[in-house]
């Protein structure tokens, strides 16, 4: 390479060479122009190499907490509370936790943390509050393997709020129903029920709930019921413009599934009677007794033709050996 091409000037551009360099940069400067595209060719390597590398560290983390089994969330006592109650939230571990946290639903900043906990976490609620009436879960990072886990499934906090009238209630068609009927209870409340829930004796949360008609009404339809569905049921209402509030429970009705009467026909009989009709005795000591025999018969008589029964003969000894 001479002196003069040695010594040429490159005036740069936007992107490193004028227009009419950039087409002569390879015949001006073969060295430089192999040296550029070196170098654009390893930063471009270690960029997708820097890329690869996060995108396997999230890939590693997300694998890692897909591992660790999911905490379960427990109510206490299970059966809700009223406004100014105290309540504790158990969290319940399948692993020893560095620490567990307590979310509202859809919420992604914790409201509480507990440290270094083996297998259940309790965060305590006290005097409750209308905005404490919301949907909870819970979460843990783990020790071993390390890493965090998917939060619990969402549980529902229901308070009850008696400063609301209760709702009323109605059974149809009555309190003693047949298996395998169509049965409707009724809830209404016009003034404030948003959306109602169908309570039975026995079990801690709804069965049922329901919006109501424009007349504040709620329809709850069991159908074909059966001895299970026996039982007390009552009605609440969740109070519309905040949170998970709802009204004291109301009035109960009481249903008892009894079974289907047997359908009308006829019923099996038993046999009736066997008749003998005994005849005299003959010479020879013996004596022959007719033994008429009747059959029931599911067929009305017929009055033009009378069947005769079957008679049966047999010979019966009176006098003893001969």
């Amino acid at each position: 390479m001479d002196g003069e091409n040695s010594s040429v000037d490159f005036r740069h551009s936007a992107s490193g060479f004028s227009p009419a360099e950039k087409h002569d940069a390879p015949t001006l400067c073969p060295r430089c122009h192999r040296v550029f595209l070196k170098t654009t060719a390893l930063g471009l390597l270690l960029l997708l190499l820097t890329a690869l590398g996060v995108q396997g560290w999230w890939l590693v983390a997300v694998s890692r907490a897909q591992k660790l089994p999911r905490p379960s969330l427990s109510l206490h006592p299970s059966q809700g509370a009223s406004l100014g109650d105290n309540v504790t939230l158990r969290c319940h571990l399948p692993q020893p936790a560095a620490w567990v946290r307590l979310y509202r639903y859809q919420n992604p900043t914790y409201i509480e943390q507990k440290d270094n906990v083996q297998d259940m976490a309790e965060f305590s609620l006290t005097s409750i509050k209308q905005e404490d009436a919301v949907i909870y879960q819970c979460q843990y990072q783990g020790l071993a393997p390390a890493g965090t886990s998917q939060k619990s499934d969402p549980m529902e906090l229901l308070v009850t709020d008696h400063r609301y009238p209760p709702p009323g209630i109605s059974l149809s068609p009555k309190e003693h129903v047949e298996m395998g009927s169509n049965i409707t209870i009724q809830c209404w409340n016009k003034d404030y029920g948003a959306s109602f829930l169908l309570h039975k004796a026995g079990h801690s949360a709804p069965i049922q709930h329901q919006e109501p008609d424009y007349w504040g009404t709620a329809t709850f339809t069991l159908f074909g019921v059966t001895p299970a569905d026996s039982g007390t049921y009552r009605c609440s209402y969740r109070i519309g413009g905040c949170c998970l509030l709802f009204s004291p429970l109301g009035d109960n009705v009481t249903m008892e599934v009894i079974p289907r009467p047997a359908p009308p026909g006829a019923t099996p009989r038993s046999p009736e009677a066997v008749q003998f009709q005994v005849s005299p005795g003959d010479s020879e000591g013996l004596t022959y007794a007719q033994l008429q025999t009747v059959t029931p018969s599911t067929h009305p008589p017929d009055s033009s033709t009378t069947p005769e029964p079957p008679i049966i003969y047999a010979e019966v000894g009176t006098r003893g050996p001969r």
